[in-house]
């Protein structure tokens, strides 16, 4: 059940002129999210990733919201200051939608970017006539896709909506138990508000590639963090122009005319959700082997959870995809999991964090470090063999990954003969 993935669409050399953002993330205000998240804490952990632009999220949590109004605005950017100099921030939010709609019941996450605080303003107030928002970060309402982009689009034409985290089975738009098989069943006559749909860490845009309802589209990546620790927060990200300055008008610019650089991507067998199975029956299926079995678990006779490989598969039937834009991505893994893959450890042991804060206070920052940092640069601060060729096969997409299935997040493994993986994890 291994997977590799060859970087044959990379992106190659970093450029001074990149800009690496992750515009989906969480505040401590949604459920299942740490309790330590701060603005301070985000900056910190954003700068040692190398990101330099970050989604607020939750702006619709009015706790959450007071703590960015303290951010000083530039041209729809908002800047945390410190001694370290400002960081900026984009409005962000997710929202959860769930309704019926001919009968069928949908689940769906949107992520959506504001240009202003009079404009969340707007949002909010018309969210308080619709239900409560107080409650969680990512609040849920019995609202349509179509009719909320519509009223983004009444409030204020520059709120972009870009559905969340795609496939995944229960709140991704073409999730298995969740969603629609195209853009136009979910936003109806409002589906031109729609210019990019985010990849979620189960799928990359090769496989979104094959989706012809997609060709136009431009392909997004971000975290969808839920914590601010490095092997979280940036480790699928979007990478800008600072061509034209950083400002809220250039990045949709680039998103609405899908001229962005490229993305970074985890392998997507390392998603939660990347196979079909049973995470309570320990058991996983390719979509090859889900279709012999009836899509029926083996251990437990019930049906299996559908993951994002056979739902790609299932609709790339619908018709031969021929995206015109295709963008370079990044497939690489977070430099914590490749230090623990090489030291058998845990990604949060002292002994990890160890080699992690020594090539950091070295080479900068972790993107830096998985990304450019030459072989031979490398093996003057590590001295540990398996760790430097870990690396180096990680920038080239050749680390393989027990899939990920049912909630339970993929395992980096060094090969058949030799084996060091931890238990399959739910995880935060």
């Amino acid at each position: 059940m291994e997977t590799k993935k060859e970087n044959a669409f990379s992106c190659g050399e970093i450029q001074k002129n990149w800009i690496f953002a992750d515009m989906h993330i969480h505040s401590r205000f949604s459920r299942a999210c740490s309790k330590d998240i701060n603005i301070p804490n985000l900056v910190k952990w954003a700068r040692v990733k190398g990101l330099g632009l970050l989604g607020t999220g939750d702006f619709t949590h009015n706790e959450w919201l007071d703590e960015i109004k303290s951010l000083k605005e530039r041209n729809g950017i908002f800047y945390y200051k410190d001694s370290v100099g400002e960081f900026p921030f984009i409005l962000s939010s997710e929202i959860s939608l769930i309704y019926s709609k001919n009968g069928k019941g949908h689940s769906v996450h949107l992520v959506y970017l504001a240009p202003n605080i009079d404009v969340v303003d707007k949002i909010n107030s018309w969210l308080d006539t619709k239900g409560r928002r107080d409650y969680d970060g990512r609040p849920i309402f019995g609202i349509s896709c179509r009719d909320f982009a519509a009223k983004m689009e009444e409030i204020d034409s520059r709120i972009e909506i870009i559905p969340a985290h795609i496939w995944t089975p229960y709140f991704g738009i073409f999730g298995s138990k969740s969603g629609f098989d195209n853009l136009v069943d979910a936003f109806e006559d409002k589906t031109y508000l729609i210019h990019a749909i985010e990849t979620g860490i189960s799928s990359d845009p090769e496989m979104n590639w094959k989706i012809k309802d997609l060709d136009n589209i431009a392909i997004v990546s971000f975290s969808d963090s839920h914590s601010y620790w490095p092997w979280r927060l940036g480790r699928e990200a979007t990478i800008f122009s600072s061509d034209n300055g950083l400002s809220y008008d250039n990045i949709i610019k680039q998103i609405r005319e899908n001229s962005i650089i490229g993305t970074i991507e985890t392998d997507p067998a390392y998603g939660k959700y990347h196979f079909d199975g049973h995470s309570n029956c320990n058991f996983s299926s390719s979509p090859n082997e889900t279709k012999k079995l009836n899509g029926i678990c083996p251990v437990c006779g019930k049906t299996l959870i559908v993951g994002v490989e056979y739902r790609v598969i299932e609709l790339a039937k619908k018709g031969e995809a021929n995206p015109k834009n295709k963008k370079c991505f990044y497939s690489i893994l977070p430099l914590h999991e490749i230090i623990s893959l090489a030291i058998g450890i845990g990604v949060n042991s002292k002994g990890c964090w160890k080699i992690y804060n020594e090539l950091i206070e070295k080479f900068g920052n972790e993107i830096n470090i998985l990304l450019n940092v030459s072989r031979q640069k490398l093996a003057v601060t590590i001295k540990n063999e398996l760790l430097l060729d870990l690396i180096i096969r990680n920038r080239e997409g050749r680390i393989k990954v027990k899939p990920g299935y049912d909630g339970l997040y993929g395992v980096a493994i060094l090969g058949d003969s030799d084996v060091r993986v931890e238990k399959q994890k739910k995880l935060i």
